[in-house]
């Protein structure tokens, strides 16, 4: 094969690629807006004819992402995924070793046939509460679980975005696409490895962490958070302003680690949620949330008289009635980046802050001017039936139910459709996208889910990322640029054997998918590799597989979606990640390899 020569269209790709990463990494704008920027620019500038441009929204693997999301969510309104939980926590005992199988298999198969941010979700109150029920730390065991759920990612072809995304990308090339099942032998040795390497090694990469609680964990005003305090009702005097400045509730907080969370004054009047500014007046009756010895210390510093117990707020903070819960920020929050008092938090959802974990710290103060992150554990006060409409908000993921309104009696329907799906695929032969939608069709059909809540539970961040992006890979195999890049890499590194190109292929893969997102590392590798294996005599499918899983491993920082939702509630640090993914990135490219090598024979 001749090399290709440097001309402007590949030039010009070159640049958009290169456009495309650097916003990925410096996130001035979000990674979909990035991808709908390569769909407007790249027809621009004739690098695809404008229905290339936006071919990706009719592809085969955005309507299998969507569909996978339905299904998804209709095993979840049933709770059939959380019947799997009871037997697996009797199956594993006491011990955190057992706990670590079981839950880690469960969740990697559940993560094999829905999206795995969905699955680490799902595990998450169980977790907890099984660690509180054993008394185990509870860092010790989110962290390999959330790797099972990434893992599980890999075991069949709808376990993940790339992997769904990998056959539309074959298809210019002529080359055989992929089965469902057939990277499940690599992808459970995958599974298998990443719990092996807990089991024998976790004691030397996992933070020791401190064991929960042995307590009930249903949530309420009980000792769940006997850490951070607990209800108290106090009177101000009479005469409590006439000879003071004003006292706030950020004053409280600040000064003195107590969270007010209701007041009433003379006209009694009831407030059950008071914003930071709040002013604390006279003649009123104050509840505040915190630890006694604090608490006494600012009733005495201020002239509050203490009370024995909950008098004029007994019935609204009675446990049935309002309670103490701990909600994670959504990976795709649209509170991400914002302040608590910037979205008017206290006012738009009428719920109490009480402190902030962020990795190993915990806020108390300054909570109203934190800019939030994925993965922050919120600690908030408030009515049960407003916590329920923060959950519908989507912004939050709860550790413990709010009390979701369930459909158990159409378990059995949200089964027999998702199996309907797997025979059409793997029986009948039937394209991937309109297997699975006829299972997501089916499930909105049978009532499983409502069709208003079939189009709220699509990830539409996820749809246009993937639509936006494959006109980039377009644009990359059609110009050339993609076979010029695969020349000159293989110019720089000479003659390689077909195992050590696969390998540099999953390290390449496995870098780009820690700075960019697995799906534009997908699209961007893919036609490079395969250039790249044709021209050294490799066979090509395997090097895009390698790509396909390889985006999978993303263990070293928390800036995958599971990591990022269990490293708050899991107490974890950036060095964590580092020490503990390091180890198994090392083992998934040397699972995948040899794999490669011992299934394909590569």
């Amino acid at each position: 094969m001749e090399p290709i020569v440097l001309n402007k269209e590949i030039i010009m790709v070159l640049a958009m690629i290169g456009l495309a990463v650097f916003l990925f990494i410096v996130e001035w704008i979000r990674v979909d807006m990035v991808a709908i920027l390569m769909t407007v620019l790249l027809p621009i500038l004739h690098l695809v004819t404008p229905k290339e441009a936006f071919s990706g929204f009719s592809s085969n693997a955005v309507i299998s992402i969507i569909a996978v999301i339905i299904i998804g969510a209709g095993l979840d309104k049933t709770g059939l995924i959380n019947r799997l939980v009871q037997p697996i926590v009797k199956l594993a005992g006491n011990s955190a070793s057992r706990v670590v199988i079981a839950m880690g298999g469960t969740v990697a198969f559940i993560s094999s046939f829905m999206q795995n941010i969905g699955a680490a979700a799902l595990f998450l109150p169980a977790i907890r509460r099984v660690s509180k029920s054993m008394h185990l730390p509870l860092s010790q065991m989110l962290m390999p679980i959330g790797f099972c759920a990434i893992l599980g990612g890999t075991v069949t072809l709808v376990g993940s975005s790339p992997l769904i995304l990998l056959n539309d990308l074959l298809t210019p090339f002529g080359l055989e696409p992929f089965g469902l099942f057939d990277v499940t032998p690599i992808g459970l040795a995958l599974v298998v490895g990443g719990i092996a390497t807990f089991i024998f090694l976790g004691r030397f990469v996992l933070p020791k962490g401190k064991p929960e609680s042995k307590q009930e964990t249903d949530a309420g005003h009980g000792p769940a958070y006997e850490d951070l305090g607990e209800i108290f009702e106090l009177q101000t005097p009479p005469n409590f302003n006439a000879f003071r400045e004003p006292l706030t509730v950020k004053h409280l907080r600040d000064r003195h680690q107590i969270n007010a969370v209701a007041f009433s004054g003379r006209d009694r009047l009831k407030m059950m949620t008071l914003p930071p500014d709040f002013e604390i007046r006279s003649d009123g009756h104050l509840a505040v949330f915190g630890k006694k010895e604090n608490v006494a210390a600012m009733a005495e510093e201020h002239g509050m008289i203490l009370k024995d117990g909950l008098q004029i707020f007994k019935d609204n903070l009675a446990p049935e009635t309002a309670g103490i819960i701990e909600a994670v920020v959504a990976p795709r929050s649209e509170l991400i980046g914002k302040t608590l008092r910037e979205v008017h938090f206290w006012e738009q959802y009428q719920v109490n802050p009480v402190a902030i974990y962020r990795a190993d710290q915990v806020f108390y103060s300054g909570l109203s001017s934190m800019k939030l992150r994925s993965g922050d554990s919120l600690v908030l006060e408030g009515p049960w039936d407003r916590f329920k409409i923060l959950e519908e908000k989507h912004n939050f993921i709860f550790t413990t139910p709010v009390g979701e309104v369930m459909k158990p009696e159409k378990a059995l329907l949200a089964g027999f459709w998702l199996v309907v799906s797997l025979v059409m695929i793997m029986a009948f032969d039937i394209q991937l996208s309109v297997s699975l939608m006829t299972g997501a069709f089916g499930m909105i059909l049978c009532r499983v889910l409502s069709i208003d809540e079939a189009y709220q539970s699509v990830d539409w961040r996820t749809v246009f990322l993937l639509a936006g992006l494959i006109p980039l890979g377009i644009a990359t195999e059609k110009s050339g640029a993609a076979a010029w890049i695969a020349h000159t890499v293989l110019d720089l590194i000479g003659d390689v054997s077909p195992v050590g190109l696969l390998t540099a292929i999953a390290v390449l893969s496995t870098f780009f998918t820690l700075v960019i997102s697995n799906v534009g590392a997908t699209v961007l590798l893919v036609p490079l590799v395969v250039n790249m294996a044709m021209v050294a005599g490799t066979d090509p499918r395997m090097a895009a597989l390698v790509v396909g899983l390889a985006t999978s491993n993303s263990f070293i920082l928390p800036t995958h979606q599971v990591n990022a939702l269990y490293m708050g509630p899991g107490r974890y640090r950036s060095v964590d990640f580092m020490k503990a993914g390091g180890l198994m990135t090392i083992v998934f490219i040397v699972v995948l390899i040899a794999m490669l090598v011992i299934f394909y024979g590569v």
